[in-house]
């Protein structure tokens, strides 16, 4: 704390009026004061934890009030200035921390991790990284829409090691994205020092390696934070850009408050100690005769009154009650589909031809629909899919991006938030491992944790059959069927793969969407030429019979068609799923209850894939009915190879016919 009455601060105040001087001041002190109460809650048992942003209030305060209201930040756990500074009523504030329906996650989450469209701001998630990249998702939307707005980003100096931080400074330099990107460089990640996190003098210095321009800042210095930040937001808006800056500040307490700052050395916080931003600026406006110790308590009375008014609604509001239907109902946004009819004019169509028509078309019905992903522009994308796209729809709605699958799934999301539909491509599906973290913890989970829908669909083509080896060749949605919150779909047929495309994109949920690239060029089927649609969740009965239900999809599907039409003597229905998520239990259950025997065929090695759980479904809920264990097909244990016999030999297709007439033996 600050222990002379002159401020250790040198302060310009250049052409501020007094009245914004004291609106800085006051909107310092009400974070600082909110915290000190909650340390003491903290201490009492009323709040789980907390992460102190004491010490770092000018960053927060001063870039919010540069800001416009109508731009969105994105905030981390030490920038509680930031929702102060919006005016978030506090009573919500405090039913957040307390896990009350009144906060905004419905004690779904904690502390920080939210996002309130109605304030325009994105709270973070702990894998620090990914909301740069949304970031650059909503800015872009800004340029879409011409807004001319602003977005700005928060992480910490630890935060900048993370591949995110480097994938969407690039992204955001390439595409000229109007974002700045703030690092409170506050001398330790946790307990590790900046000695240990980087080894260069300024994390500014990183935004030359971009070609982007960046600033180093007193952020302990509220003048400086703020006069800065307004003269380069306005120049943003005028010449959209990325803008890093660094604001050299420090932690006054712990990571959290249990993790303590032992490991600080007495001289080092003593010294930041007197460059606390809120008591130097109390002493520069009471040096220049614009407040007084009066007016000083006059403010923090008014506070004061304001926290225990607000702290009384959030203690006085009743406890959520857990309730099963609600926590289902909230994993994703409410879709009411709507069937678009199939016309009955048709034309031959590859796979292929029916996903690029499809996509075609949805970027017709939908005019800001974008199509984000590697070579996907003039290339037409390495399976050219999209060719022809850039001519039809222009660069700005089908665009190249560098190979940052992680950065573009977070932008893509960014999208969503400002409103705006987007398909990501993955080259292949093998490429998702690099964007996996913003699939599974960033789409899957924000319509639960806060109602914010993540509108993306993910191209994922993938499969075996194309000697591409185990890097090019996977077929890895079990990955994702076991993430709550995701959707995925898996067509066999060029008639589903429109027809489902079309659902997906309309969908306001994140739907991965896998296509098998050795059918792309091989199945050939009439396709109604008109836009149309089909619900998900719902599987196809390609054959009926009574002996054996088989249950598959994606290439499974052709496999299974051939054994029966080798063995014609076979009589079985035949399951193509479709989706997987939503899954069709109804369809599975009312077959295998008159079949009595069941057999799920998969591409995926057998361990952990979808068909372990169909098969768990099938004995819980039809066992009386069964004649025969339910028998799993699937591919060896192993990755998948490249050369064609050992790639054959992995393959499931090789062992299916067997074990069908195993089963039907039984």
């Amino acid at each position: 704390m600050l222990t002379s009455t002159k401020s250790l601060i040198t302060y310009d105040k250049k052409n501020l009026d007094d009245k914004t001087l004291l609106s800085l001041y006051k909107n310092m002190l009400k974070p600082r004061m909110i915290e000190e109460k909650m340390l003491i809650l903290l201490r009492q048992g009323k709040i789980s934890k907390w992460f102190s942003g004491i010490g770092q209030e000018a960053i927060s305060v001063g870039v919010t009030m540069a800001m416009q209201k109508d731009e969105y930040i994105l905030p981390m756990h030490r920038n509680l200035g930031v929702f102060t500074t919006r005016e978030i009523p506090l009573y919500r504030l405090f039913s957040q921390w307390q896990g009350k329906a009144n906060g905004f996650t419905k004690g779904r989450d904690r502390s920080f991790h939210f996002g309130t469209q109605e304030f325009n701001l994105v709270g973070m998630i702990s894998h620090l990284g990914p909301q740069l990249g949304v970031a650059d998702g909503i800015a872009l939307a800004s340029l879409l829409k011409n807004k001319k707005t602003v977005t700005a980003v928060f992480t910490g100096e630890g935060g900048t090691s993370e591949g995110d931080f480097h994938e969407a400074l690039n992204v955001a330099s390439v595409w000229q994205l109007p974002v700045l990107f703030c690092i409170e460089n506050n001398g330790y990640g946790l307990s590790t020092p900046t000695s240990e996190q980087y080894n260069c003098k300024d994390l500014a210095d990183r935004g030359k390696g971009y070609g982007i321009e960046s600033f180093i800042l007193d952020g302990n210095n509220i003048l400086e934070v703020y006069a800065t930040i307004k003269k380069l937001a306005e120049s943003i808006r005028k010449h959209p850009r990325p803008i890093l800056i660094e604001f050299k500040t420090f932690r006054m307490r712990g990571h959290e408050e249990a993790s303590g700052t032992k490991y600080v050395p007495e001289k080092l916080m003593k010294e930041w100690s007197k460059k606390d931003p809120v008591d130097n600026f109390r002493a520069y406006l009471m040096e220049n005769s614009l407040l007084n110790e009066k007016e000083d308590q006059g403010f923090r009375e008014v506070i004061l009154d304001e926290i225990n008014e607000h702290l009384q609604l959030a203690y006085d509001e009743d406890d959520i009650i857990a309730d099963v239907a609600t926590e289902l109902n909230d994993l994703y946004k409410p879709f009411q589909y709507t069937e678009s009819t199939p016309s009955t004019k048709t034309k031959e169509l590859r796979l292929i031809d029916a996903i690029s028509q499809g996509l075609k078309q949805s970027m017709e019905k939908h005019n800001d629909l974008v199509i984000m992903g590697q070579d996907v522009a003039e290339y037409g994308g390495v399976f050219k899919i999209t060719e022809g796209f850039v001519e039809a729809f222009g660069k700005e709605r089908v665009r190249n991006t560098p190979i940052c699958e992680s950065a573009i799934v977070e932008a893509a999301m960014g999208l969503s938030i400002a409103g705006i539909k987007s398909i990501v491509e993955m080259q292949f599906a093998d490429f998702v491992t690099s964007g996996f973290n913003p699939v599974v913890n960033y789409l899957a989970k924000s319509h639960y944790r806060w109602g914010q829908e993540a509108d993306v669909v993910i191209r994922m083509p993938c499969g075996g059959g194309v000697a591409a080896g185990p890097f090019h060749s996977q077929t890895n949605e079990a990955w994702f069927t076991k993430t709550p919150g995701l959707k995925v779909l898996y067509p066999a047929f060029p008639y589903d793969a429109k027809g489902l495309l079309a659902t997906a994109i309309e969908d306001p949920n994140p739907v991965l969407f896998f296509e098998h690239k050795a059918l792309y060029r091989r199945i050939r089927q009439q396709v109604p030429i008109n836009y149309f649609t089909i619900p998900l969740g719902k599987a196809a009965l390609l054959k009926e019979g009574n002996d054996v239900t088989i249950i598959t999809y994606g290439a499974g599907v052709h496999w299974a068609l051939e054994t029966l039409d080798n063995n014609p003597d076979i009589s079985a229905d035949l399951i193509d799923l479709r989706s997987l998520q939503p899954l069709d239990k109804d369809a599975i259950f009312e077959s295998v209850k008159k079949t009595s025997r069941a057999i799920i065929l998969q591409e995926d090695s057998l361990f952990g894939g979808i068909a372990s759980d169909i098969s768990s479904l099938i004995m819980e809920h039809c066992f009386e009915q069964l004649d025969a264990p339910v028998k799993r097909v699937a591919s060896m244990e192993t990755p998948i190879p490249f050369i064609e016999q050992l790639e054959e030999q992995y393959m499931a297709k090789g062992r299916f016919e067997e074990a069908l007439k195993q089963l039907l033996a039984y």
